[in-house]
């Protein structure tokens, strides 16, 4: 009796017989540091903040690419960011204009980034934001953050070029150091001021 086997069967006996290693599983790997579960599970439980560390304002200047995090009226952490394509040509008006919002805003929620590490996400567009977009008749845009690096420059050897140029949508980007103590610092509802 003659057995045949098609080119699946062959590499499955193959497999079984541990003549061939296991295909190695990228996938897995593509979300270390990005997406993780302690990442989920921490904010899930609110324990990835450090209770001495919290700080209650963020503080943005977009003239000098700079922001600043206070605890009781005092500056803690400064550190270096890039804007949006336009985010020094004023405010923030529609969805698509690539500038970086001016004004007041909150915290409004922390996630685990598949693209950008980890971000948080500002209260944009506010009601002042929202009544002009509806006066002019278009769509403010929204899910403004802060975030970190994308995931070529994950070990921050690209931050010195990052960090010199703009190039989010109208986000506000630091190293993914900064991120991660912000990360451990700031609850929802932190006021964030950015500035021209």
């Amino acid at each position: 009796m003659k057995l045949r086997l098609g080119l699946a069967g062959v590499l499955f006996v193959l497999l079984m017989s541990g003549c061939v290693k296991k295909p190695v599983v990228y996938a897995k790997a593509d979300k270390t540091p990005y997406e993780t579960k302690e990442c989920f599970e921490s904010l899930a439980l609110g324990s990835e903040i450090i209770k001495e560390k919290k700080i209650d304002k963020i503080v943005v200047y977009k003239s000098k690419r700079k922001l600043y995090a206070y605890k009781n009226g005092k500056a803690v952490y400064e550190f270096r960011i890039s804007l949006g394509k336009n985010g020094d040509k004023g405010h923030k008006v529609k969805l698509g204009d690539f500038r970086t919002p001016e004004g007041s805003y909150t915290i409004t929620r922390k996630k685990c980034d598949p693209r950008l590490y980890r971000s948080l996400i500002i209260s944009y567009p506010n009601r002042q934001d929202s009544a002009a977009a509806k006066a002019q008749g278009i769509n403010p845009g929204g899910y403004i953050t802060i975030h970190g690096q994308p995931k070529w420059n994950a070990d921050g050897h690209g931050d010195s070029y990052t960090l010199a140029h703009d190039w989010t949508e109208g986000c506000m980007a630091l190293s993914n150091r900064a991120i991660d103590i912000l990360w451990h610092t700031v609850k929802r509802g932190v006021l964030v001021e950015i500035h021209g």
